[in-house]
């Protein structure tokens, strides 16, 4: 009887083999500020790119940097913040002369170490949304005020976007730790648990759209478009770099690598496998490739979630109003992320977009307005590489087609 017992609990699915934790999701619990002496150089430079792109130096401190052996990196912690140090210096050198002025050769000293960090990692040798928001958080002070460790330049905005992503991050907590629950209670067939877990996971997404909500207080549109969006820009459909980068002393052909985006989060990937949305093959081949830009455990969870028995056939089967009710509050819940995230990126890309064609048109002195100074190459796409509002856009309406058959009528029927 015991070992029946046994059994089962080890048949049951739980977040404990997937680098989830428990009180913070997917964000890497206390990040190291840190690394051992040897790494100081790295340290010296990265705590200070933002000043050091401003002044035009960070290149040649880069180009003098010493090439240092990665060997030294022993804790998965260790390798994280090596990993963001690195990150943003590779995005620092890349653009900091802007679209006009970019590079083709990643010097070896920054390159070396980087690839082999990122293959102890299996994350992509460029920053990710794992870097800059998910390892890049310390407490300021005992009541719980966070602060990054490695900023990129844009001062105040750049701090407020990052942390807010962070929080956005933090407010997920609650409906990863409730993924267990639901696909448990499919499982077992305990419609009880299920509607409980979808419950939690409806408020926390609320919670989530609620956390995004202060990107607009803490982040100013025309510092993120003019200044800190080309930082996150990346080398591969940027018509910038067409080639693409060479990691200097890893191989002599160059490589493209996407830049950082909110599609490298895996919290809507877990939301999206477990509610069973269906994307389109364009937009389900973008997002199955930002997979890539992820710790590996996150992958592997994501997918592990596509191959659980099917929640939203579970729901149907059992033809109940409330669990009905609960499962399409949950796809609504999402459905209102998705919606503001698209007035976000309508706010601080697609609007001051306009505004830097306009300034261009008129051929108005450059310097006059900080987003004429932003890439024209971006104006319609991601800093991921989607041609944004389309994908979003056609994203959310596969999200909508999620609802149960009653529920989606009456959506149409108001919309």
């Amino acid at each position: 009887m015991a070992s029946a017992e046994t059994d089962q609990t080890e048949a049951l699915f739980s977040l404990k083999s997937y680098h989830v934790s428990e009180e913070l999701g997917f964000i890497l619990p206390d990040p190291l500020e840190e690394l051992p002496p040897y790494y100081q150089p790295w340290m010296d430079i990265a705590l200070r790119i933002p000043e050091l792109a401003q002044s035009h130096e960070l290149r040649s401190r880069i180009n003098k940097m010493p090439l240092l052996s990665s060997n030294f990196l022993q804790k998965h912690k260790e390798l994280r913040l090596a990993h963001l140090a690195l990150s943003m210096m590779t995005m620092g050198y890349v653009w900091e002369e802007g679209e006009k002025d970019t590079v083709e050769i990643l010097p070896r000293s920054l390159a070396v170490p980087y690839w082999e960090v990122s293959q102890r990692l299996g994350l992509p040798p460029i920053i990710t949304h794992a870097d800059a928001v998910l390892a890049n958080w310390k407490r300021k002070d005992p009541d719980g005020n966070l602060e990054l460790l490695v900023s990129l330049p844009g001062g105040e905005s750049a701090r407020g976007f990052f942390l807010v992503t962070l929080l956005v991050e933090l407010a997920g907590v609650p409906a990863v730790k409730n993924i267990p629950t639901v696909i448990n209670g499919v499982r077992c067939g305990d419609t009880e648990a299920v509607a409980r877990g979808l419950e939690i996971i409806s408020r926390s997404i609320e919670d989530m759209t609620d956390a995004l909500k202060l990107m607009q207080v803490h982040v100013d549109p025309s510092v993120f478009y003019g200044i800190m969006r080309i930082y996150l820009s990346g080398w591969k459909d940027n018509p910038c770099m067409p080639k693409g980068l060479v990691y200097e002393g890893v191989q002599t052909a160059p490589m493209r690598y996407s830049g950082g985006s909110a599609a490298q989060s895996s919290l809507l990937h877990c939301f999206d496998e477990l509610l069973g949305v269906k994307h389109e093959p364009k937009s389900a081949s973008f997002l199955i490739y930002m997979r890539d830009y992820m710790p590996p455990l996150h992958k592997k969870l994501i997918n592990d979630i596509s191959l659980q028995p099917s929640l939203r056939s579970f729901v149907q089967q059992q033809d109940r109003k409330d669990l009905n009710n609960v499962f399409d509050l949950c796809v609504k819940k999402l459905l209102a992320l998705r919606s503001y995230h698209i007035n976000v990126v309508s706010r601080f890309i697609t609007v001051p977009a306009a505004r830097a064609r306009q300034l261009r048109d008129q051929n108005h002195n450059s310097d006059g307005e900080m987003i004429s100074r932003a890439p024209t190459a971006l104006e319609e796409r991601g800093t991921g590489g989607s041609s944004i509002m389309s994908f979003l856009k056609t994203v959310r309406d596969q999200t909508k087609d999620t609802l149960l058959p009653e529920a989606s009528r009456e959506i149409k029927h108001h919309s």
